[in-house]
């Protein structure tokens, strides 16, 4: 069986944590699954904390259950370190983070709810994928 390599979009995350209801909150719950594996950076960490404890996210969680979240994602994803850069490639500057992470690890998908944001990436060998597609490439069962 495949073992998928992903890098999960901001958008997603957030997604996940302000709801428990979802494609995204599923993702997040089963993100130390077998069946893929998830890379992150420094930035892409960063760029998470940073949009989880705006105040206009309405995540109605605990700083130390944010705090929490945030290590464990570090824990299970595998780090990696960038040393190029291809800026700028997509029309939002502060998604280029993703795409150079997704090359760096040779991921199959960015996983986003903004898909058109990262047209042309499959020259990259890289497809942008919605948390429900993803779901659905693993074959997890949801409701």
């Amino acid at each position: 069986m495949k073992k998928y390599k992903v890098v999960i979009d901001t958008n997603v995350i957030v997604s996940a944590l302000r709801s428990r209801n979802g494609f995204s909150f599923k993702l997040l719950s089963i993100i130390d699954d077998e069946r893929f594996k998830v890379f992150i950076s420094v930035p892409v960490i960063l760029e998470y904390e940073d949009a989880i404890k705006r105040d206009k996210t309405n995540i109605k969680l605990k700083k130390a259950d944010v705090d929490y979240i945030l290590n464990f994602i570090c824990f299970t994803a595998e780090q990696r370190k960038i040393f190029y850069l291809w800026r700028p490639f997509l029309k939002d500057p502060k998604d280029d983070m993703f795409l150079e992470l997704a090359v760096e690890s040779e991921c199959d998908y960015i996983i986003t709810f903004n898909k058109r944001d990262f047209e042309g990436i499959e020259s990259f060998g890289i497809k942008a994928i919605a948390p429900k597609e993803f779901l659905k490439v693993i074959g997890e069962k949801y409701e």
